[in-house]
């Protein structure tokens, strides 16, 4: 594959003084130093021979891919997490915008990136050629076991549990119906990702338009309410810059999942073009409807329901008609779970196919389907590991521990896409606005949101920490076993 503007001639003819007769080699990954796939000119006939991805997403597929993702159960759910931290108006609005922003501007960093390596993996990729093959494994490994996985898990038993709302369900009803969303999902794209991206986009679509709903009709019966933008009967606490970090922290949990369309270039029409279009669209698109919904929810109801209601989508429906707030809050928590677990599943296993093609997963995990081309393998084995996660219930438990490490990988992207703007013959289609300053200013909210998290709870962030980091010793026993068999090859 092909990238930076470098062709595989030039990349052959660089290398070929230092080969011996009948010698095999192993290219080097891209600008890093790891292991990549023993060729030679028989191979790579038998490669190209091979079957390939699909390119089948677009431009709307792809913004309806960053919208779905993001948009998940948060926003309907447990805004409460905001204003429980920052209990008051001005500062819950700010908090949001923050996030919103800060969200931005990570899209606009990875859009740079994306337009650079548009190649399968996504933030795999894009540490892998800053960093070398080490980090972008750690985030391959992460998001295997605990963050992609375990955000699967979640979402597929938050499913299951509205689901019981109109079918009452035990723990063993809500396990099999959260698996059988997965597996079905898993099995949709499985099946190609032109129906994956497809069923994406339609629910996409419906969910956008039902929050346009929900907010057009919020103000408009809103207006027949005594008092709009009252605090209640909240207790004020200390506002401290740490407590706005908290707050962010929910906030941009909310925005999680931005990152994600990038996993998909490989199947991307045009994606040097195509990805930082969808990344700046779906963030605004998605920042645009989130403020419009908390801007509902502080105009409708007190700021103390506010901070403690767990049911917010549902308590704003009550104060507008009276009743119907928990069937319509149900409803709508579901539709958005399966249109954010569609384009999760979808995503995840091109990392891990990326992975497979540079030799750091089993060889299987990058194969692709000779009819659907898909990786189909590495969807199923994602599919069956997070129904793992939720037979077991250990999703929780890791994934609120390991989850803030992701923003350590976002910090070390974009300081990567500084490294990568000293690098010569380093084409992009697409440079951030305001470079050097707003790239600097993820890097220091990324590594401040770090920091405060570490400090509120040091004990379970450094139980997470620890577990990424135990991918580390796995690395380089794969590396030194792949070096074992192919010693005349130089890593």
């Amino acid at each position: 594959r092909n990238c930076c503007g470098l062709s595989s001639l030039s990349r052959i003819s660089r290398m070929a003084p230092s080969l011996k007769a009948g010698q095999t080699v192993s290219w080097p990954w891209r600008w890093g130093h790891s292991p990549g796939r023993a060729s030679t000119p028989n191979d790579a006939m038998s490669e190209r021979s091979k079957a390939e991805l699909s390119r089948a997403i677009r431009l709307p597929h792809a913004t309806a891919m960053v919208v779905g993702t993001i948009i998940g159960t948060a926003i309907f759910v447990q805004p409460s997490e905001v204003t429980g931290r920052v209990p008051s108006l001005t500062g819950a609005a700010l908090v949001w915008l923050v996030a919103g922003g800060l969200t931005l501007i990570g899209a606009l960093v990875t859009a740079e990136l994306a337009s650079t390596f548009p190649e399968s993996g996504g933030v795999y990729a894009f540490l892998r050629e800053s960093f070398g093959g080490w980090l972008g494994f750690l985030w391959g490994w992460a998001m295997f076991w605990v963050m992609h996985s375990g955000i699967i898990a979640a979402l597929g038993v938050v499913f299951a549990r509205y689901v019981a709302y109109f079918y009452p369900l035990g723990d063993m009803g809500i396990k099999a119906v959260a698996i059988g969303s997965i597996l079905m999902l898993s099995a949709v794209n499985y099946f190609g990702v032109k129906p994956g991206t497809s069923l994406q986009t339609f629910i996409t679509l419906g969910k956008v338009l039902a929050i346009l709903l929900i907010i057009t009709l919020g103000f408009a019966f809103g207006s027949r309410l005594d008092d709009h933008f009252v605090t209640g009967n909240i207790q004020s606490s200390e506002s401290s810059l740490s407590n706005f970090l908290l707050a962010m922290v929910a906030g941009l949990f909310t925005f999680g999942g931005w990152h994600m369309v990038t996993y998909n270039s490989e199947e991307t029409i045009e994606p040097r073009k195509t990805i930082p279009r969808a990344l700046i669209f779906g963030t605004l698109i998605v920042t645009f409807c989130y403020m419009g919904m908390n801007l509902v929810y502080m105009y409708i109801l007190p700021l103390d329901k506010l901070a403690t209601s767990s049911r917010i989508a549902a308590d704003a429906a009550d104060a507008l008609f009276g009743f119907g707030g928990g069937a319509f809050m149900s409803g709508l928590v579901v539709f958005s779970t399966i249109g954010a677990l569609t384009g999760i599943i979808l995503a995840g296993p091109r990392v891990y196919y990326a992975m497979a093609q540079d030799q750091l997963l089993f060889r299987w995990m990058g194969e692709i389907h000779s009819q659907y081309q898909t990786p189909a393998k590495a969807i199923a084995a994602q599919g069956i590991w997070s129904s793992v996660l939720v037979v077991t219930g250990t999703y929780r438990a890791l994934f609120t521990r390991v989850i803030y490490t992701e923003w350590i990988f976002f910090g070390l992207m974009a300081i990567g896409l500084f490294l990568l703007r000293r690098r010569p013959n380093v084409e992009r289609d697409y440079h951030i606005w305001g470079y050097p300053v707003v790239p600097a200013l993820f890097i220091i909210s990324s590594f401040a949101i770090v920091v405060n998290q570490v400090i509120a709870d040091p004990g379970e962030s450094f139980f997470g920490l620890f577990f990424v980091l135990t991918g580390l010793p796995v690395y380089y026993l794969w590396v030194k076993k792949r070096k074992g068999r192919n010693s005349d090859v130089d890593y």
